[in-house]
């Protein structure tokens, strides 16, 4: 039985192969584009369930591709999964503000690219049948309650401020996804506020103090962002 459809945009033969080969073991069904109009040009009559999608590509780059899709009623809800080559760490924030699902920097290890492919599409069947943001989360030991506004570690009240209740019922909501530091704050903070971007650290830090034996839920992603634990 064939799998998702998932579309691999890179302008490398070499790497379009070795995924290609690698994602079709795993029953997947595969399509490729070498260059970003190829990509735009297929999305005209197929949605695939995932891009893989390189950033440095000619014509078109990758930046440019993923800004269209997210902006594109037809096809803003397919996961992309960005191919970066290391030191391209600007880019990397500045694609997932634009809306891509997760990255993987070049030279990658298959099995973590097939880890972080079934990943993202599992997160995307759930959110199809449960909404975005739940009432109640529940991780463990660890409740949060969007209707008392209150979060619980066995049974226990944790008190945290208005600000560590938003950040962290926000990133429980998206269990694996990566949120740049910009994008935490449009969630936490009032848009006339000025916040500099370095303050969700502090918040962080705090929130993970109270979380106490649960403060590793909350991941750490190097000069990206944060992400909250996928399996607990």
């Amino acid at each position: 039985m064939s799998k998702e459809k998932i579309l691999i945009v890179d302008d490398e033969k070499d790497i379009i192969e070795l995924l290609q080969y690698n994602l079709e073991k795993e029953r997947y069904n595969i399509s490729s584009a070498f260059s970003g109009e190829e990509c735009l040009e297929y999305i005209k009559t197929k949605l695939p369930e995932l891009i893989l999608l390189d950033l440095m590509l000619p014509e078109i780059d990758g930046l440019d591709v993923c800004k269209f899709l997210k902006n594109n009623s037809r096809t803003s809800h397919i996961p992309i999964i960005m191919l970066t080559a290391k030191g391209e760490e600007t880019d990397i924030v500045l694609g997932l503000e634009l809306g891509a699902d997760d990255y993987i920097t070049k030279p990658f290890k298959v099995r973590e690219l097939l880890a972080r492919v079934k990943a993202v599409l599992r997160r995307t069947k759930n959110n199809i049948h449960t909404p975005k943001e739940k009432e109640i989360i529940k991780f463990n030991d660890l409740v949060i309650d969007s209707i008392k506004h209150q979060v619980t570690l066995k049974d226990q009240p944790i008190n945290l401020t208005s600000t560590e209740f938003k950040l962290l019922k926000f990133l429980a909501s998206h269990p694996g996804k990566v949120f740049t530091r910009d994008q935490l704050l449009n969630q936490a903070w009032a848009e006339d506020s000025f916040i500099v971007d370095r303050a969700v650290d502090v918040h962080i830090r705090r929130l993970r103090q109270k979380l106490l034996t649960c403060s590793d839920y909350i991941i750490t992603v190097r000069g990206i962002g944060y992400r909250f634990k996928e399996e607990v």
